[in-house]
């Protein structure tokens, strides 16, 4: 089935033309396969600055792969990926991990290897901690934080480091409902570019999730995947209220998982 009927159907808004703005990732006709398994076919994919990009499907339909490529960790078998060479990313998984030192050295190390001396990286780590609400567990072992403390310890490691880009695969899939809403809370702030003690810094967002009403509340368009295959791409407006494939229309209605 092609994908190109169900592709941005309607105009898309000024901030996010794809046609107009320099983009930030492109994919063309991008396959990746490990071994027999293909785990994205045909792709092309362009995302723009200041969009805020949700992937879905199923299980095993490559999400988590096309992320993996847009953040340099996995190669295409084929097909032709660029990305703007001159922005900052940041990922954050499912399951983040942690080093076994205190919450705060967790960011200052990722801040120190990137080029900030010690004291400066202290510094700016404090800072993240108390953006995302984890000061007064500044001394405490990461690794013995729970779930959602631990997700919000990675989302201040990456927003320390001001990216221009966040990439997270499903970052909210294991955690409790008030978890979820400080997490998604936080996402929300940062695509906004909100709490950064300074100049608005917008980050360009593309997550993948199984929770259709946070791509409702977060996301600004959404690329739905099955068996690596890009079979609709739309504003997120379209997505929920217009036509779609067959089993994105089952997928959200949830009779597909």
């Amino acid at each position: 089935m092609s994908a190109r009927p169900w592709a941005e159907t309607s105009e898309p808004t000024p901030a996010c033309d794809a046609s107009a703005a320099t983009p930030l990732f492109a994919l063309q006709r991008v396959d990746v396969r490990y071994g027999r398994v293909q785990a994205l076919a045909a792709v092309d994919l362009r995302v723009v600055p200041g969009e805020r990009l949700a992937l879905v499907g199923a299980n095993g339909s490559g999400k988590s792969t096309l992320l993996r490529v847009l953040h340099g960790l996995a190669a295409p078998t084929a097909g032709q990926f660029s990305r703007d060479a001159a922005s900052r990313q940041a990922m954050l998984f499912q399951r983040p991990f942690m080093l076994r030192a205190s919450a705060l050295n967790n960011v200052a190390l990722g801040l120190w290897l990137g080029g900030v001396p010690w004291k400066p990286a202290r510094l700016q780590a404090l800072a993240a901690l108390r953006r995302v609400g984890l000061l007064e567990a500044a001394a405490q072992n990461a690794r013995t934080l729970s779930g959602g403390q631990q997700q919000r310890l990675a989302l201040a490691r990456a927003w320390a480091r001001r990216p221009d880009v966040l990439l997270l695969d499903e970052p909210t899939a294991s955690l409790d409902p008030h978890a979820k809403r400080e997490v998604e809370a936080l996402m929300a702030d940062f695509a906004a570019g909100h709490g950064a003690g300074g100049p608005a810094h917008p980050v360009t967002m593309v997550f993948s999730s199984h929770n259709l009403g946070q791509v409702k509340r977060l996301a600004s368009r959404v690329v739905y995947l099955e068996h690596g295959r890009v079979m609709a791409d739309l504003p997120v407006h379209d997505f929920f209220h217009g036509p779609l494939p067959e089993a994105a229309r089952l997928f959200v209605k949830g009779e597909m998982v």
